[in-house]
């Protein structure tokens, strides 16, 4: 994967949706085509497309998708039934705040634009792909507002990071992977040491093959090493993603998050998170209020056709835990980097800037 040929994991080509089913990678590159909602509602349950952002793409997707199933061409009925769409593709990810928002937009779009139903129809899909083109425009944004926030001492740089929050994550660049890219095409970056990430292992697969394919140097270690490696010097800065940010900062993002904080802050080695500014929910005052999504405990007791647990043990697999605002040094989003204290107060300078413009 060089600059001019990024990974693209949904597609919008000839009326229906491409996805790279990234349950197959890193040992299949395939794509899954989408063409009704229902299977775009299931790709985002069973993680063919995962990753907040690229969640909120496809679910923008999704809800044209819905939307072009409708027959009836009453107004009122139309809306109804979009409704009905959104619910159904609310209920696949709990926790990733990217799909609602996106699901929200579409149905503001919707509400707001007058004239006929097909008109209704032509404007969620030019939404739709404004929303892909947006996201990755701000996944670069990031990227550089990264690399302007990130240790200038040393100048060659060991970043470690957990789970998957690259180009297969986003609409083809990245957050946490974005601010890697950057850093790599700078000449800033030695090494990235990636999580395994248990119990999926983003990591081990997704975030190892996305810098394999563009030639950046890359480690993968499991979880409970990265104490080991920072106590040994080895890591230089932590960039990781999110699924959603409290108003007070706290971030939800993939399980075993929160212990590398607590570990970075042990070993004075500063701790970012890279998000656009739509991974913000301002609605949740803190991160005891975030849902929490818990899923199969199959993925922890089993890969492939092994069983890896005797009968009769029980799990528990909560998908994400919440990092608190004081273990995060900033919070990188498209338009800067700001420690969590000040996360409302760049909030609202771009929703001022944007009233102005």
């Amino acid at each position: 994967m060089s600059q001019n040929n990024h990974v693209y994991p949904v597609i919008w080509n000839e009326n229906r949706v491409l996805l790279i089913d990234q349950n197959r990678l890193p040992n299949e590159y395939a794509y899954v085509e989408i063409s009704c909602y229902e299977d775009m509602a299931e790709a985002i349950r069973t993680m063919i497309v995962r990753g907040a952002p690229a969640i909120g793409v496809a679910a923008a997707y999704g809800m044209y998708l819905g939307a072009r199933e409708i027959l009836s061409e009453n107004r009122q009925q139309f809306l109804t039934q979009l409704e009905q769409v959104a619910q159904q593709l609310r209920r696949t990810r709990p926790t990733a705040v990217n799909l609602f928002w996106a699901i929200a937009r579409m149905l503001q779009t919707a509400y707001e634009t007058m004239g006929t139903v097909d008109e209704l129809k032509k404007v969620l899909l030019e939404t739709a792909i404004t929303i892909n083109s947006e996201d990755l425009q701000t996944c670069q944004a990031i990227g550089a507002r990264g690399l302007e926030v990130l240790p200038t001492n040393p100048t060659q740089l060991r970043i470690l990071t957990h789970c998957n929050a690259g180009a297969l994550a986003t609409a083809g660049y990245g957050t946490a992977l974005g601010v890697v890219r950057s850093a790599w095409q700078a000449g800033r970056l030695v090494r990235v040491y990636a999580d395994e990430t248990r119990p999926r292992l983003q990591g081990a697969k997704l975030t190892a093959w996305e810098c394999v394919q563009e030639g950046i140097p890359v480690t993968v270690i499991t979880d409970s090493m990265a104490a080991h490696c920072m106590n040994r010097g080895m890591i230089d800065a932590v960039v990781v993603g999110a699924d959603r940010i409290a108003a007070n900062g706290d971030t939800a993002n993939k399980i075993g998050t929160y212990s590398l904080a607590l570990v970075a802050q042990w070993h004075k080695i500063p701790f970012f998170v890279a998000a656009p500014l739509s991974t913000i929910d301002l609605q949740l005052t803190s991160g005891s209020e975030i849902p929490i999504e818990e899923r199969h405990p199959s993925e922890i007791y089993q890969i492939g056709d092994t069983i890896l647990s005797p009968p009769g043990v029980e799990f528990y697999n909560p998908a994400f835990d919440v990092t608190p605002a004081e273990l995060i040094s900033a919070i990188i989003t498209e338009y800067g980097a700001v420690p969590p204290s000040q996360l409302k107060q760049l909030l609202s300078k771009q929703y001022l800037s944007r009233e102005l413009a």
